[in-house]
């Protein structure tokens, strides 16, 4: 009997999908999270009636965890700096949840996405030491700020708390770049969001109570965190292992526009020329600094072509550097 024959159907489906997000390239990985964090945030404004932002968090957390658990199975005892590191990326990505919800229930989509993109801003901005760079960061920077002038007074607290949900976003990126680094599978995700549901938990119940369990409810959040959670996470961790954290930040400088257009296709949030111009701008901004890292990788190995630029999870070499 082979290994593959004695696989159980979770661990072939594990093994399958793995290696179907390896088939993907990076930034088309990046993209696809972002896309179901855009699309789940707008799906989720309608269940903010019945149990808020925080209900909303809670429910995305807790069915994520759930199919995520299922999935990788993770396993609780561990070497200690992996739970150390899965436990600050659940910590980062409960504050930013519950911070960005709240966001998008005092702002528009489009305002509190770019407000949000500020965190991984600055940190391709820090961590840049090409002159090209700055220039493609200086170009998002403009394109956030065109894109975030909505015309409209915005509400104090949804702008501390997108701003907050940046600072979060900008310190996952961070943390789920090492938890990659630990090794293949999903395993220290999945320990990331069961620690994150753990802790929205008493937020949500405060919030919403009984109301959770409404079938209804629970339908649409379950889609919520399908869409929101374990696609952009599971996304977003291979492609963490294949771009260093100033590319993977830049690349989500997408997120704003598809923010925007998201707000406007599917809640009816329109955008003046000026907030187009930037959507181009940021768009422009992804594309050349996207292009200028893929240069720079294969002029510093002495490759052309680049050809090992992305080993992925079992080269554990990026642009010809290692990620532990």
């Amino acid at each position: 009997m082979t290994i593959s024959q004695r696989l159980t159907p979770r661990a072939r489906a594990a093994r399958a999908l793995g290696r179907g997000l390896g088939t993907v390239p990076a930034p088309g990985l990046v993209l696809g999270g972002i896309l179901g964090l855009q699309g789940g945030a707008a799906l989720s404004t309608g269940l903010y009636p019945a149990v808020g932002p925080a209900g909303v968090v809670t429910l995305r957390l807790a069915v994520a965890a759930l199919v995520l658990g299922a999935l990788w199975r993770p396993r609780i005892r561990g070497d200690r700096k992996t739970l150390g590191i899965a436990a600050a990326a659940g910590t980062l990505l409960a504050v930013h949840h519950l911070a960005y919800y709240e966001a998008v229930a005092r702002l528009p989509l489009g305002a509190a996405t770019t407000l949000e993109f500020l965190g991984p801003f600055a940190l391709a901005l820090c961590g840049s030491r090409r002159a090209p760079d700055l220039v493609w960061a200086g170009l998002a920077a403009a394109g956030v700020l065109l894109l975030g002038g909505t015309g409209t007074a915005l509400d104090t607290a949804g702008v501390v708390c997108a701003l907050g949900a940046g600072c979060c976003w900008g310190g996952y990126i961070l943390a789920g770049r090492r938890l990659a680094a630990r090794g293949p599978g999903g395993r220290g995700l999945a320990l990331a969001v069961i620690w994150a549901a753990l802790l929205s938990l008493p937020y949500g119940i405060a919030q919403a109570g009984a109301r959770l369990l409404h079938p209804a409810t629970v339908a649409v959040g379950a889609t919520v965190a399908v869409l929101s959670s374990v696609v952009p996470y599971t996304c977003q961790l291979e492609a963490l292992r294949r771009l260093t954290p100033r590319v993977f930040g830049v690349l989500t400088s997408l997120e704003p526009a598809v923010g925007a257009l998201t707000g406007l296709l599917f809640l009816g949030q329109h955008l003046a020329v000026a907030q187009w111009a930037g959507v181009a701008a940021v768009g422009l901004a992804s594309v050349g600094a996207t292009r200028g890292e893929s240069a720079a990788g294969a002029r510093d190995a002495g490759d052309p072509a680049g050809a090992h630029r992305e080993r992925g999870p079992s080269g554990r070499l990026v642009s010809g550097r290692r990620l532990d």
